[in-house]
């Protein structure tokens, strides 16, 4: 068993989630079970995952939960470009956050590459 907090990529998710709560407070309040749901969920889906893959045995297990987060980051990331496209992310925060789910998806894949494990 490992200790989540001790992972860098989980702090950074921990961080983007933390961002992304903030920058939807400011969405359409008819996208409160729309995409402010969806952005969120796909979000504190990271770190979670990252959280139960460090709780479980084996580093099968772990990397299973490392991939699901991977998959939550790139759901977000379209989710950042929508969110953008229809006027309710300014370009400034849109990039800031972008540029989060992108760096978190470079540290979940190195990682992956580092367990030694197929695909």
């Amino acid at each position: 068993m490992r200790d989540f907090r001790k992972l860098k990529v989980w702090e950074k998710s921990h961080e983007l989630a933390l961002e992304i709560y903030r920058a939807t407070r400011s969405f359409p309040k008819e996208e409160l079970y729309g995409l402010i749901s969806q952005m969120r969920r796909s979000v504190a889906s990271i770190p979670t995952n990252i959280a139960e893959g460090c709780g479980r045995d084996g580093t099968a297990e772990l990397g299973r939960f490392m991939r699901i987060a991977l998959g939550s980051a790139s759901e977000l990331e379209y989710q950042l470009l929508l969110s953008f496209d229809l006027g309710m992310l300014k370009e400034e925060i849109f990039k800031k956050l972008s540029s989060m789910v992108c760096e978190i998806k470079k540290m979940l894949t190195g990682y992956l590459k580092t367990m030694i494990l197929p695909a």
